[in-house]
């Protein structure tokens, strides 16, 4: 990896804040996200600044070494050093400056920052929030704005969207943490409702951290208390059942007033070993997890994935990228499971893999995502 710009040094190249760590869950998951992009970022076309937020919140500036990004190990995640100089985020009135302040009570300005590519993933970066604080800094941003990215996150909201749009999903309950607590046997009652297996999940999280799978009422409270470590709403949905597909669609924003384009169709099998794609499934090298790129469906199956892939897109008025996970049933009927408005992001994760089988490689899909956030204006849009 190439030495960062110096702070404050004139550029013609525009210059990439790659944005990364966080305060939620998915800490390490959102850094090796920014190992894979930082490497793929072309320096001749930017100037790139690796910025990290560390787990307690703190904004530092990053040494940008790329193999200290990855997964070593189930139990050697990478996490951001907090440590290193703190930044904070000005706005002059005409751009978003950096500004660096160093442990030793010292300024310096790191310089103009043209858009920010953040690369965080559940609360605390990927719902908004850090959408928000862009906006009111004036920086161009990769990804949704506020209220698709803050409504993709509560798979709650954004089951209600979707069902208002006519897309089609499976039946669930929300459990909000006043109602555990008030009235837990109403809470319980309306699981039974939706006939076991279900799907305990926290409402705000990603990665499958905190999700079970249970079987039967006996198991359901302890399914809840343990999403509720990471979210005290919770959301449980009903099973797709045995033999149903997971099946994955990309979409990314058109330049101009050009629809958006959606890439070819994948599959996830599951290894035998495993009752859902849970984390390690998702994420360790050695699990069986097998992805099918392109799946191997009807074509007109896949076409249908592709039309509710970009309606879904369209109806939280997303922007630059998403991935949308269904589930195709054995009888056929196709159901909207999520959406994920920064999904991960490695040359092997699903998003990239899918544009790759499409024709677009991975620095070539970097590229159009910053090239997007460069022609976006912030502000109501």
């Amino acid at each position: 990896m190439s030495d960062l710009p110096v702070p404050g040094a004139a550029s013609e190249r525009p210059r990439v804040a790659v944005l990364f760590g966080g305060r939620s869950s998915e800490h390490a998951i959102s850094c090796v996200t920014a190992g894979s992009v930082l490497e793929a970022i072309d320096r001749t076309r930017y100037d790139v600044v690796p910025i990290g937020i560390a787990k307690d919140g703190r904004w530092v500036l990053e040494s940008g070494d790329t193999g200290r990004l990855a997964i070593a190990g189930p139990d050697r995640l990478p996490e951001v050093d907090g440590s290193l100089p703190v930044l904070s985020v000005a706005h002059d009135g005409e751009v978003g400056e950096m500004l660096v302040h160093e442990q030793s009570d010292g300024r310096g300005a790191l310089g103009r920052v043209d858009v920010v590519f953040p690369v965080l993933h559940g609360p605390y970066g990927e719902d908004g929030t850090i959408q928000g604080l862009l906006e009111i800094a004036d920086v161009r941003y990769v990804g949704s704005g506020v209220l698709a990215s803050s409504v993709g996150m509560d798979k709650h909201y954004m089951k209600v969207v979707f069902e208002a749009a006519g897309l089609p999903l499976l039946p669930y309950v929300v459990i909000g943490d006043r109602q555990w607590r008030l009235q837990p046997e109403q809470c319980r009652e309306a699981v039974d409702a939706l006939g076991y297996p279900v799907f305990v999940k926290p409402c705000r999280g990603g990665s499958s951290i905190g999700i079970s799978k249970v079987a039967s009422r006996a198991g359901l409270d302890a399914a809840v208390e343990e999403a509720r470590r990471w979210d005290p709403k919770v959301i449980v949905e009903a099973s797709a059942g045995h033999g149903a597909r997971e099946i994955e669609c990309g979409v990314l924003e058109g330049f101009g007033d050009a629809p958006a384009e959606t890439s070819v169709v994948a599959e996830i099998t599951v290894g035998a070993d495993r009752d859902f794609y849970d984390f390690a499934a998702k994420y360790l090298p050695e699990e069986s997890t097998r992805l099918d790129v392109p799946a191997d469906l009807e074509p007109s199956v896949a076409e249908e994935v592709q039309r509710l892939s970009a309606a879904a897109f369209e109806a939280l008025s997303c922007e630059g990228l998403a991935r949308v996970d269904f589930f195709l049933l054995p009888d056929g009927r196709l159901v909207l499971n999520e959406i994920n408005t920064m999904p991960g992001f490695t040359p092997t994760s699903m998003f990239p893999t899918m544009w790759a089988a499409s024709g677009l490689a991975y620095p070539e899909l970097v590229e159009r995502l910053i090239q997007l956030a460069l022609r976006r204006p912030t502000g109501l849009r």
